[in-house]
């Protein structure tokens, strides 16, 4: 998989590049990520990316030329642009497994007041991680990308995710580890008795308990 990300402030991604899971997807060569800065694109004086609303009101919005020449010159027949927006539809693990089959991503960074709306012409999708503002969309495309990543062949074994919270609308079991009593809070029996089919079934029935105890709504679905 190809994942180009777009945005203002390229020094944002270099920790997330560079540490654990997705540092190792990239020197084994599963995924290859570049970093975009989308005002290199910008033609006026100083690189100028964004400019007053017309109307008036307050803030800076993005102008359309500089993000469209970026889409554009990265753009194939096999991309999915994704513009990170709180407007966007709800991300949710469905989406990160319809993602993760994808050959190219490109993931569209806003800031400032937010994009000239001419801008949706030019992209697939709009997602969002949830119903609250941040100052750019960096940190959802971080949280979007690590979420694909993780789930793409060979970059974790799959028996790491395929019983992850929402998967199959529950959420996970309890885990546990040494020590087996720690202050008086002891690991369920059932975890040490070496019953392998009734450690499943236990697990099975944790789901499900901790999912009506946490997130009643997944159920309902």
């Amino acid at each position: 998989m190809k994942i180009d990300i777009l945005t203002l402030f390229p020094k944002m991604f270099e920790g997330i590049l560079e540490e654990s899971i997705i540092k190792r997807a990239i020197e084994k060569k599963i995924v290859e990520i570049h970093v975009i800065d989308f005002r290199t694109f910008s033609h006026l004086p100083h690189h100028q990316v964004d400019d007053t609303p017309y109307g008036g009101g307050s803030g800076m919005v993005l102008r359309c030329e500089p993000l469209v020449a970026a889409i554009e010159s990265v753009k194939t027949a096999e991309s999915k642009v994704i513009l990170m927006c709180p407007q966007g539809v709800p991300y949710k693990e469905g989406k990160a497994l319809e993602l993760a089959k994808e050959k190219h991503l490109i993931l569209v960074c806003g800031h400032y007041e937010g994009y000239d709306e001419r801008i949706r012409e030019f992209v697939d999708e709009e997602i969002s991680i949830g119903d609250y503002v941040l100052t750019g969309g960096e940190i959802p495309a971080m949280a979007v990308m690590d979420s694909i990543i993780r789930l793409l062949p060979g970059v974790i074994k799959e028996d790491s995710y395929k019983e992850d919270s929402f998967m199959n609308n529950t959420l996970d079991y309890p885990t546990y580890t040494k020590p087996a009593d720690f202050r008086g809070l002891k690991v369920p029996e059932i975890l040490l008795s070496g019953d392998h089919e009734k450690i499943r079934k236990w697990r099975e029935e944790q789901a499900l308990e901790n999912t009506k105890k946490r997130r009643k709504d997944l159920l309902e679905k």
